[in-house]
Formats: structure tokens, sequence, C-alpha cells
């Protein structure tokens, strides 16, 4: 864990850099991203509870705004949701918070907000099931859901991710559930698979935020 203050203030670097760019005109006035980040990281700081492995934080998040705000996020609000989604994942890496299902972040509009007042509520649901879930981030920011399917990844267009890298195999490596933990597996790949820049020789096991290298493609491992 992070000293206090450290995961929040990551928090808000991250979310800063939506203001840059596209977004810049959009948000010189009104609600900005960085004041929903800060809400979202309070959430999940004042409802965590005390799990079976440790902290647990809140996954789900509806984040209601005023008319004009809501306008204003439309015609980018899933790369917004995007980003606060993955803000919302490293700062409960940073701070330690295990969470029991997958991050999902609704913004609606409420008629009874002015412009940039906003109201956050959250709350703690569990993946189908209680089971643990794993996703596999790319690097477009895409998410590929690990379940009890395997995830397969190379070239092949019968693959669950499908990669145009000439360095990755066919079939490259998999991802798949083992009892209560994720593995990634090569499949006897050419090039091999690594983990964290490391090269593996058949199966390991992954942790949350561990990266994955097929070719000269890089997906991160997110487990709840």
């Amino acid at each position: 864990m992070l000293p206090v203050g450290m995961g929040l203030q990551q928090f808000e670097q991250r979310l800063e850099r939506l203001v840059e760019g596209v977004f810049a005109k959009a948000f010189r006035s009104g609600v900005q991203p960085v004041e929903l980040g800060r809400r979202l990281a309070r959430e999940m700081d004042l409802h965590r509870t005390i799990g079976v492995r440790g902290p647990i934080a809140p996954n789900h998040f509806r984040v209601l705004l005023s008319p004009s705000d809501h306008e204003r996020f439309s015609s980018f609000s899933e790369s917004l949701v995007r980003e606060l989604s993955d803000a919302v994942r490293e700062h409960a890496r940073d701070e330690g918070y295990g969470l029991v299902g997958p991050v999902e972040i609704a913004i609606e509009e409420d008629p009874g907000l002015g412009a940039g007042e906003f109201l956050v509520a959250s709350e703690l649901v569990e993946a189908p099931g209680g089971a643990r879930v794993a996703a596999l981030a790319l690097e477009d920011g895409h998410r590929v859901p690990v379940t009890d399917q395997r995830v397969v990844i190379g070239r092949m267009s019968e693959c669950e991710i499908v990669l145009s890298d000439p360095n990755v195999s066919r079939r490259h490596a998999e991802v798949r559930r083992d009892t209560d933990e994720f593995v990634v597996v090569d499949l006897g790949s050419t090039n091999g698979t690594k983990v964290n820049g490391r090269g593996i020789k058949k199966a390991q096991q992954l942790s949350d935020g561990d990266e994955i290298t097929v070719g000269t493609t890089r997906l991160r491992f997110e487990a709840s």
C-alpha cells in the first residue's frame, strides 16, 4: 500500500491527462474529470470494507450530472468512462483494495442538478457466481474478459484476441482460470511469451497488473 494520499495523487495525475488534446475545449468550464476522479476515489476510501483477503472497495459507480454537463460529455463519454475506470482500478491497486467484480461506471443525467454539480453513488457488485473475474487490457484500451472460457491470443481469426503482429504465432498463448487463480500458457509459440519482461517456459500464474508480452504486443492482466 502506498503512503496516505499517494494513491489519490497518482489518480489525479492520470485524470489530468484527460483535459489535454481533444478534451481541452470541453472541460474549460463545468464539471472537470479530476473532480469526478476525486469523488470516485473518495467513494472507494469511505465505503471500503474488510473481506477474507483484505480490504474490498466498491466497483460499481453511478455518476449524475446536470443536463448541460451531460451534453458536453456525450460526444466522448465512452473515452471518459474508460479513463475513469482505469483510474479506479489503479487506485484500488495502489491502495491494496480488492474488487468483487468488474469496474462499471454509468454517467447519467439528472435535471435537478445545476451546471457544475454532480452526485456519485457506489456499491459492491459481485461477479456472477461470486467467482473472481479478470480481463486482458489491450494497447488500444479495450478489455477482453477472462471467465471460465480460456482466452487464446494469436494471429488466427478463431482466436479470442486476434493480433496482426507478425512476431505473434497463429496460436501464441492463452490465459485461463486455474481453480481460483489465472495462468498464462505459452502454446509452443515461435518467439515465446513473457510476463513482466521475463520469458516463461510453459505456464505461469498471473497477478493483478502483470504485463504479458507476445511478439512485440503487450497486454495487461487485471484481476478483481
